[in-house]
């Protein structure tokens, strides 16, 4: 089996609070691309599960591996985790939380700006940025929570009741959203994508790293035959001068 296509394993674990079994004997892989599903009632084990993948629990027996090495801290960085309960700071303003977030993932307060006005703007939630999370609905806060999750541009989405608090409107929202990264298509890295007979043209988004994306289609497992960098052409500069100043 091609361990780069595997994102995350579980094989035969348990997981003990005393006498009580919460996880018992449970095995599952998650392939790079795939939106997983966990479904069961309260007391299922779902939320102990996450909590062993993500390394705040550990398995007593069995293995969890992630991008097919067993599970630990230096993984951390790598994974995205949006908890059923709400994290977020009261009294202080969205704008500063997200950058605190973003901060103990180690992005740079350059790159945390520029990722933190597009999620918001994703969101339609840019004329909320200095407000206080006191002043937003509790659907609000959900979508901020989520911005918190994903702006260390993680490998691995987790996310636990993550349309808590949301309308059905918002919801349809949010499962949009989430489809995006199945795709692949980081939208802070990737501006359009064209298709063509035999490869796809992937015009990036101003001052994203070739490379970065280079490191991310391989890590996913995908299969690359060729990957070049072009210049975009006269023609092209003139449609997008033309298209900014209509």
């Amino acid at each position: 089996m091609d361990e780069r296509k595997t994102t995350l394993r579980v094989e035969n674990v348990f997981k003990y609070y005393g006498e009580f079994t919460a996880v018992k004997n449970l095995s599952f892989e998650v392939k790079a691309g795939r939106v997983f599903g966990f479904l069961g009632p309260n007391g299922a084990g779902k939320t102990t599960t996450i909590r062993m993948i993500v390394g705040i629990n550990y398995p007593d027996e069995g293995r969890i591996e992630l991008f097919g090495n067993r599970i630990s801290g230096e993984m951390q960085n790598r994974i995205g985790y949006l908890p059923e309960e709400r994290g977020l700071y009261k009294k202080m303003k969205i704008v500063d939380q997200l950058r605190y977030f973003a901060a103990l993932k180690n992005v740079s307060s350059k790159t945390a700006d520029e990722r933190i006005d597009f999620w918001l703007e994703r969101m339609n939630l840019s004329e909320w940025k200095k407000k206080k999370t006191t002043d937003l609905s509790k659907g609000m806060q959900q979508k901020i929570q989520f911005i918190s999750t994903v702006l260390h541009n993680p490998d691995l989405l987790i996310l636990d009741e993550p349309f808590s608090g949301l309308d059905p409107l918002n919801v349809e929202f949010m499962m949009d959203v989430i489809a995006e990264f199945k795709s692949l298509e980081d939208k802070t890295l990737i501006a359009k994508i064209t298709e063509h007979a035999d490869e796809k043209e992937i015009q990036l988004v101003e001052n994203a790293d070739a490379q970065i994306l280079l490191k991310r289609l391989i890590e996913s497992g995908a299969s690359i035959s060729k990957f070049e960098q072009i210049e975009p052409s006269l023609n092209d500069i003139f449609i997008e001068k033309i298209k900014g100043n209509q």
